[in-house]
């Protein structure tokens, strides 16, 4: 049965990875409210 628990974890680890870019597609792409550097908003600020 250890090949059920090793199924389990790669799946696990292949949904939070697809979760992890959801996010940071929500969150990185928000280039109207950044307030970092032109190079953090992706050439420019959101002043």
């Amino acid at each position: 049965m250890w090949y059920f628990t090793w199924i389990l974890g790669v799946l696990l680890a292949a949904s939070l990875g697809v979760i992890n870019v959801m996010w940071l597609e929500h969150v990185g792409m928000d280039e109207d409210s950044c307030t970092g550097t032109p190079d953090e908003c992706g050439g420019k600020r959101g002043d």
